[in-house]
């Protein structure tokens, strides 16, 4: 499981990232394994839909067992089951990047981050910043 400090600190470093990279404010959600919240933060300026974006690009990612830009990616080719899938999810599926999978050291899934406010991609970026700063792992493990 992802620890407070774990999330609190992939937060900080997911903004600063974006800070740095001149992204628009971001709201920026982090999901244990179980996709409970454990850390949450909204930059000033960032829109206050920003919580609900982020929380569904982590919540799907967990959901899923895929980050979200994988899905996005996947749901091209298959619109209507995704739909589906969105609603069996309570809506909670995002299908752009940004939702991203934390993984510890062995590669186990410990929680997700999902960040919105920017492009996708840029997102997506700050997240994997935000979590390789926490000394965590995203994406596969080699």
């Amino acid at each position: 499981m992802i620890t407070l400090a774990q999330a609190q600190a992939i937060v900080t470093a997911t903004l600063a990232h974006a800070r740095s990279a001149a992204l628009k404010p971001l709201g920026v959600a982090v999901l244990d394994a179980g996709g409970h919240l454990v850390a949450f933060a909204r930059e000033d300026g960032a829109a206050f839909g920003r919580f609900a974006v982020a929380h569904a690009k982590a919540h799907g990612a967990l959901a899923l067992g895929e980050d979200s830009a994988a899905l996005a990616e996947r749901a091209k080719g298959n619109p209507l089951f995704f739909g589906s899938l969105s609603a069996a999810l309570g809506g909670e599926l995002a299908l752009s990047p940004g939702g991203v999978l934390v993984r510890d050291a062995s590669g186990a899934v410990i929680g997700a981050v999902g960040a919105s406010g920017d492009a996708g991609p840029a997102d997506a970026a700050a997240v994997a910043a935000g979590i390789a700063a926490a000394g965590l792992h995203s994406g596969a493990i080699a």
